[in-house]
């Protein structure tokens, strides 16, 4: 008897929905009797979003181009809605995939929701609990929630707050997070590229090598200056290490970071990286410092100890199972447990535990759950 294969529709549009999206895409594709994948790509972020899709050597099907200059949250979600509903009106749709939290993870949900076709949430269950913090983040993950079908929550803690918020238990499974998946989804040849970047860039990739990122808008204004008063002592106290600083566009940063670190020796300014350019310093880094909610999620699976510069997260199982710590804008903090890690060999400061948000299988998981629920 054939089997009843389901037309599965992917919709994202940023960077991040992709990275964490690919590997499900690519676990689905190996059943092709079962599945139809569909991928559509809002084009959110359009070439950030179409070059992740590269490297995991993925490419929509359709393209929506919903972004203009300096539009509103309102036009931004009424072009997305608009565009989306002509993709459910000339495509068969079984169920539909978001992740995460972004404007067309809620106009992907919304439109399914009003055509009655199950919604299946990736990375469900993250909570602030702040409507404006992160703004409009926030809400749009918890009215997703509202509408999902299957909530793929990465932790216990990810689904005791879906059920707070009377989530269905049978709608609820934790599956870890497919952002650790993604990191083993890169090709040997892609992170050989990456290689060949810092060699072409003239930045020496040893055991000293200290990766930062800094871009979170709560932290403009004095918490940026704090934390270059703490990178710049570290940069002068380990002069033999590397610093490499991505540095985020926004003008609140780059200009602060270029006037008062550009002129060290031992520290490399870069513009925002390519996945992979990024995945490869942190297999190689000996600390990391960031505000980044993904570097939080990934850097545990390389052992990499981690400064959390924030001073809330929404990731808390990394705090709670002591792969990094939260320093907030804390000058001194960052320095002194900077110094202890960055005054020891690297080897002395690996980190053993698991990597609580995930061991590699999440995607797997994911596809068996979904294969279930359509009885396939």
């Amino acid at each position: 008897m054939p089997m009843n294969k389901k037309n599965i529709l992917f919709v994202f549009g940023t960077r991040p929905e992709v990275i964490k999206l690919a590997p499900i895409i690519l676990e689905m594709k190996k059943y092709p009797d079962k599945y139809r994948v569909i991928i559509c790509n809002t084009e959110q972020q359009k070439e950030l979003s179409n070059q992740t899709l590269c490297y995991f050597n993925l490419q929509a099907d359709i393209n929506l181009d919903c972004m203009r200059q300096n539009q509103s949250l309102v036009e931004v979600q009424s072009r997305i809605l608009t565009s989306l509903d002509k993709v459910f009106e000339d495509n068969k749709i079984d169920a539909t995939i978001v992740q995460g939290d972004t404007m067309t993870v809620l106009c992907g949900a919304l439109v399914s929701y009003y055509r009655k076709i199950p919604v299946f949430h990736v990375e469900a269950g993250l909570r602030s609990y702040d409507i404006f913090e992160p703004f409009p983040e926030e809400v749009m993950r918890q009215m997703t929630s509202r509408v999902a079908e299957l909530n793929f929550a990465p932790t216990e803690k990810n689904k005791k707050a879906l059920l707070k918020e009377d989530i269905s238990d049978n709608k609820i499974f934790v599956t870890g997070n497919t952002v650790i998946d993604a990191l083993f989804c890169l090709s040997e040849e892609t992170m050989s590229i990456a290689e060949a970047f810092y060699k072409d860039q003239n930045i020496p990739i040893d055991d000293k090598l200290v990766l930062i990122t800094a871009h979170r808008r709560e932290n403009h204004g004095e918490r940026i200056d704090r934390i270059i008063d703490a990178i710049e002592s570290l940069i002068k106290e380990f002069p033999d290490h590397k610093f490499v600083i991505p540095v985020h566009p926004n003008p609140n940063v780059k200009d602060k970071i270029h006037c008062r670190l550009g002129n060290y020796l031992n520290v490399y300014l870069l513009k925002p990286l390519d996945y992979p350019y990024l995945v490869y310093l942190m297999k190689n880094a000996k600390l990391i410092l960031t505000d980044s909610g993904g570097i939080q999620e990934e850097a545990p699976s390389f052992g990499c100890p981690t400064l959390v510069m924030r001073y809330e997260t929404e990731r808390q199982e990394g705090i709670d199972a002591g792969v990094s710590v939260l320093v907030g804008a804390e000058c001194d903090k960052i320095i002194s447990l900077g110094s202890e890690i960055l005054s020891k060999p690297k080897e002395e400061t690996r980190l053993s535990a698991q990597n609580p948000y995930g061991t590699g299988d999440s995607s797997q998981r994911i596809e068996l759950i979904i294969a279930n629920y359509f009885n396939l």
